[in-house]
């Protein structure tokens, strides 16, 4: 077994887990950062334009917060929005990497466009020239805790190496693991299962916003020999209008389109508002009709582009387990989006920004606290030697009540109590039968960890019986001031969801972390 000793763990090497790994360092810890791929060249980022909002202090500022709040049906925080814009604005005045301004014709505040492979590259190089040691194809299976149930580390196994062991002891781990999409085929999210969730889960930790995890985003319909999922083109249709089958444009874009889908129509983006580079990838895959269109199908992008998550207890971006700090698309953003998707510049700030800050809060933990001289790997679903059932029937299950539109985008009681019925009636054999060794322990966490988050949403959707972003509820369509609350909710072989009262002001002095150059 290889056994490390660090002051941070940095769990996942998207753009948060870097920024994180980043500001850490820049706080003068040593900090390991450990990836289920390879840092740099995996995940979501990878596949598409990266967009970040970059705003000066201004009116404009304040503008955009406004708009924010409201498009999150006032689930968020102000003072969240100013620290997240205020970070972005500070680390970018600094950024050495290449990018152009793109105006946003709506109005919307300027933004900050980034080839997603350059800027993951840019910042992997950032990272090492800090002195983060970054250990690829080292997937993370369970949380170490110490006798007080304080987080100080974590344990997997090394893909690259015979799946040997692999354990490293911390002063306090940052967890940046990304969302979950269910493995739908959206491109580069076949890593966002979800088991930086349950991990947290298992050792205690709360989810928040779970009901808003239904985000669906478009990519385009292949006729022809289907590519890996990794290279589909998922963004390819982002930058196009969207036009329905008598040819009229969609207003409201996304909203608009998943609904003429779900009602079964057909959906074409503008073929000559796309990129060329990609206009002649889609030709070669069969993409473009005989009218010179290009049809779209819905893709469920989770709680990768949803605002459900880890729940925050501080500006730090500490968890509500001790020791344990959270990043990115593996948190819950209520407190920036509220109940919208986390799109259109704000997801891109919000990784860098709870990045830096979760960076400097675990550098900061792992200085003021004592470490324990013992520790435990918390047990897990999936963890067995053996296995006595196929992961791949737990997975095939959770697809099929979180996939079609009919189950995540168009809710009823009736079907999410249906599903729910269904789910948990698999997680005591999720958890005791799933198993095995090697690559098979790696399928089966992932099938556990699938199921536990479809359950976590499934509950948390059942409880808000209203229709608010993204959350549709066809048998209560209207969103009601009543329900102008977050929801909180966690459990394993009982899922618990309980009310938080009205979101309340972060307060505080709102500046930006310590500066740094990538």
């Amino acid at each position: 077994m290889t056994s490390i000793e660090t002051d941070v763990l940095i769990l996942g090497g998207g753009p948060a887990g870097l920024w994180a790994a980043v500001s850490a360092a820049a706080a003068g810890a040593r900090v390991v950062l450990v990836d289920k791929g390879r840092c740099g060249s995996s995940g979501p980022t990878v596949y598409g334009t990266t967009v970040l909002w970059d705003i000066p202090p201004g009116p404009e500022r304040g503008d955009a917060v406004e708009r924010a709040f409201a498009r999150g049906g006032e689930l968020g925080d102000r003072a969240w929005l100013h620290r997240v814009i205020e970070e972005t604005h500070q680390r970018l005045q600094t950024w050495s990497g290449t990018r152009h301004r793109v105006p946003d014709p709506t109005g919307d505040p300027v933004r900050v466009h980034f080839d997603g492979a350059s800027y993951l590259r840019r910042l992997r190089r950032g990272a090492l020239e800090a002195g983060v040691r970054i250990l690829d194809h080292h997937p993370a299976l369970q949380l170490l805790v110490d006798p007080t149930g304080t987080v100080v580390g974590a344990a997997g196994i090394q893909h690259h190496n015979k799946f040997r062991p692999w354990s490293i002891r911390a002063g306090a781990v940052v967890v940046a693991t990304g969302g979950c999409a269910f493995l739908s085929g959206g491109a580069g999210t076949e890593v966002s299962t979800g088991e930086g969730l349950l991990m947290a889960a298992e050792a205690g930790a709360e989810l928040c916003g779970m009901e808003f995890s239904s985000a669906y985003g478009l990519a385009p319909v292949l006729s022809r020999v289907q590519p890996h999922p990794t290279v589909a083109p998922g963004l390819a249709v982002h930058f196009a209008t969207l036009y329905d089958e008598a040819g009229n444009e969609l207003p409201d874009r996304y909203p608009a389109a998943l609904t003429a889908i779900a009602d079964g129509r057909r959906v074409f983006a503008a073929l000559h508002e796309v990129p060329d580079t990609v206009r002649h990838w889609l030709s070669r895959h069969g993409a473009i009709d005989a009218a010179g269109r290009v049809p779209v199908r819905a893709v469920l992008e989770g709680t990768v582009r949803g605002a459900g998550g880890l729940a925050l207890a501080a500006p730090d971006c500490s968890t509500t387990l001790r020791g344990l700090f959270g990043a990115g698309d593996v948190t819950g953003r209520q407190v920036v989006v509220g109940a919208a998707g986390a799109r259109d510049g704000l997801d891109g700030a919000w990784a860098l920004a709870s990045g830096s800050w979760a960076g400097r809060g675990a550098a900061a933990f792992a200085v003021a606290n004592e470490r324990a001289s013992s520790a435990r790997a918390v047990p897990g679903a999936g963890l067995g030697p053996h296995a006595h059932i196929d992961p791949r029937s737990i997975v095939g299950l959770v697809q099929e009540h979180t996939l079609p539109l009919r189950r995540s985008y168009r809710r009823s009681a009736g079907s999410l109590a249906d599903s729910i019925a269904e789910l948990d009636s698999m997680w005591p054999g999720a958890q005791f039968d799933l198993g095995g060794l090697g690559v098979q322990q790696l399928r089966a966490r992932q099938a556990a960890a699938l199921l536990a988050v479809a359950r976590w949403a499934g509950y948390s959707a059942l409880t808000r019986t209203e229709s608010r972003g993204i959350h549709r509820r066809i048998d209560h369509p209207d969103a009601h001031v009543d329900w102008r609350v977050r929801l909180r909710c966690g459990g394993l072989d009982e899922v618990w969801v309980r009310r938080e009262p009205g979101p309340e002001p972060l307060g505080g002095e709102l500046t930006a972390a310590t500066s740094v150059t990538v």
